[in-house]
């Protein structure tokens, strides 16, 4: 028998594509999404790709009753994975808590539901947000845990910090947060990936949209670090990978592989990359010239950031093998085929 797994924020970016990778492994999965941050009709195209549709349910998780009802239903799941929360760091920053309801009071229902319903296991969606400005690079899993910047950077140290609790007070469950760097890229079919409402937050959407005409010019913030070309560092992981690494961590997980209840893990390629390497490489896979425009610092940005990757190759037997070309290559095919869909209707 399949094992039933949980997926909260399914339809979202890293969501969607770790749903296809959990069904291409067999697993069965139910989707919790409120649509707030993501559009139905993904649902689609996960069945265009594997051929099997997961069970939706469109639920709002920062209510109690709700969040316990939809619970019940589902209680013979054997695990469930977080991703659904507000993710944009400059509106959290306005809108504090908002913030901190929805991505704080969401999880702890989920995990009362858990605990009621005898559902033991959880992988939750972290951000290396929560090493700060880091002492040292590449950034380990025992970099000290700071300040981060954002209201949004400080839900998701706040939530381990529960998640650790709960695994101290709750002898037989277990939890792994996966501390994600910087996920761009798109599934290969070109059916799903990242979808911002209004204007993105991240680099590639932006270059993306820029290309296509949708947003008139990129803005580079900042060319005056003490890097190659002067712009900052960070370290691209294609979410494909990403994807596969919660696939590992589940695994590992329902075999009790575990050498603690709580586990935290970094994903990324241990490799950074200039902001106009990024771009470079965009302008050489699309045949196009961006139009961009440095401009100042942002407050906050620190000059690079990368990952130590070898505790995840490790213990998850897992690697990050897609390269910065194939993840431009598969976020243009995305952006030119999502506009294309927009056309027909979606």
């Amino acid at each position: 028998m399949k094992n039933k797994v949980i997926v909260t924020g399914g339809c979202g970016y890293i969501g969607s594509h770790t749903v296809v990778s959990l069904i291409e492994e067999g697993y069965e999965v139910v989707v919790f999404d409120d649509l707030s941050n993501s559009k139905e009709f993904i649902l689609n195209k996960i069945e265009e790709i594997t051929g099997k549709a997961p069970v939706f349910e469109k639920v709002n998780l920062a209510k109690e009753s709700v969040c316990k009802e939809i619970f019940q239903k589902h209680n013979d799941a054997k695990a469930v994975i977080h991703f659904a929360a507000y993710k944009a760091v400059g509106e959290s920053v306005q809108k504090p808590l908002m913030y901190y309801k929805n991505n704080l009071f969401s999880l702890i229902n989920i995990l009362n539901a858990q605990v009621e319903n005898k559902i033991e296991n959880i992988i939750f969606s972290s951000s290396a947000t929560v090493y700060g400005e880091p002492d040292l690079l590449p950034i380990t899993e025992s970099n000290e845990v700071k300040q981060p910047f954002s209201p949004y950077g400080n839900t998701k140290k706040v939530a381990e910090e529960i998640l650790l609790d709960l695994t101290k007070s709750e002898h037989n469950f277990s939890a792994i947060s996966l501390r994600y760097f910087n996920p761009i890229g798109a599934h290969s079919s070109g059916l799903i990936g990242e979808l911002p409402s209004g204007i993105p937050n991240n680099l590639l959407p932006y270059i993306t949209q820029c290309a296509i005409g949708i947003l008139e010019q990129l803005k580079v913030f900042g060319d005056d670090y003490d890097t190659k070309d002067g712009t900052a560092i960070r370290d691209y992981i294609h979410v494909v990978d990403l994807a596969k690494a919660h696939v590992a961590a589940l695994n590992r997980l329902l075999k009790k592989e575990q050498e603690t209840s709580y586990e935290v893990f970094n994903l990324g390629t241990g490799k950074g990359y200039t902001v106009l390497e990024i771009i470079r490489e965009f302008e050489k896979v699309a045949n196009m010239k961006l139009n961009y425009k440095i401009v100042e610092r942002r407050e906050g940005d620190v000059p690079e950031l990368y990952a130590a990757t070898k505790l995840a190759e490790e213990k998850l037997g897992w690697k990050a093998l897609l390269g910065l070309n194939e993840m431009i290559r598969s976020s243009w095919q995305w952006e030119q085929q999502l506009r294309a869909s927009v056309k027909e209707g979606y």
